[in-house]
């Protein structure tokens, strides 16, 4: 979702999910739950209230967890806040543990790419109306009971999503009202209003690293270890 407006919003904080370990030992290692996969993508902000943190992508060498790239990161214009109490349109960024089902964007995937990958065209939206059966999904021209005022019209954001990958927010089974259209995407002028953004350059190493055997998560929270408090 990119920032159109600021609505007011109250970051809550959230539940620490680290299991006791030395701090020297890499997040990953310290991290209760990391999803079971082989390759993890960690969203850190200084506390709720940040909206600059840092990503890092890490993978499962082993038994050890190695540090492959990092970035600074952005967030929501109003902080963070725990994913399974968020409200839409709150601009807050939702911890948790999340899948990262899919990438799109409005240019092609670069080279080596392999996660599954979907070009934005002049009729992809992303509906993000409470009172549509497509809520919270990617639509080819709107549908009748999505209003063009609750979706956004993907390629009207050639910068921010020039590259993205969808985090699986309130996606497999949405909750109406929580959050629709939550992206880990490129850089815009600021803050985001609850997605996840990087410069350009990282995304395309994200997404030339990101390989769906291997499972990749994005784990989002502060480094306090206010992280990873739910699993969709």
């Amino acid at each position: 979702m990119i920032l159109t407006r600021v609505a007011a919003g109250c970051a809550v904080l959230v539940s620490l999910l680290l299991a006791p370990d030395t701090p020297a030992a890499p997040l990953p290692e310290r991290m209760a739950d990391t999803g079971g996969g082989r390759q993890l993508v960690t969203a850190v902000a200084d506390d709720v209230r940040a909206t600059t943190g840092t990503v890092t992508w890490w993978e499962l060498r082993g038994r050890k967890w190695t540090e492959v790239g990092s970035a600074p990161a952005r967030f929501g214009a109003k902080g963070l806040v725990e994913g399974a109490v968020r409200v839409q349109s709150t601009n807050t960024t939702p911890t948790g543990l999340y899948g990262l089902p899919y990438g799109f964007g409005t240019e092609s995937a670069p080279r080596g790419t392999d996660v599954a990958y979907r070009r934005i065209g002049a009729r992809s939206w992303w509906c993000q109306d409470n009172l549509s059966r497509s809520y919270n999904r990617w639509v080819e021209g709107l549908p009748k009971d999505c209003r063009a005022g609750e979706a956004e019209k993907l390629d009207a954001y050639g910068v921010q999503y020039a590259h993205a990958l969808l985090i699986d927010f309130n996606y497999a089974k949405p909750v109406r009202g929580r959050g629709a259209g939550i992206f880990l995407h490129v850089n815009g002028d600021g803050a985001t209003a609850g997605c996840v953004s990087v410069p350009k350059e990282a995304m395309r190493r994200i997404l030339r690293w990101a390989d769906p055997a291997r499972k990749p998560h994005i784990a989002i929270g502060t480094v306090r270890g206010e992280t990873a408090v739910t699993r969709y």
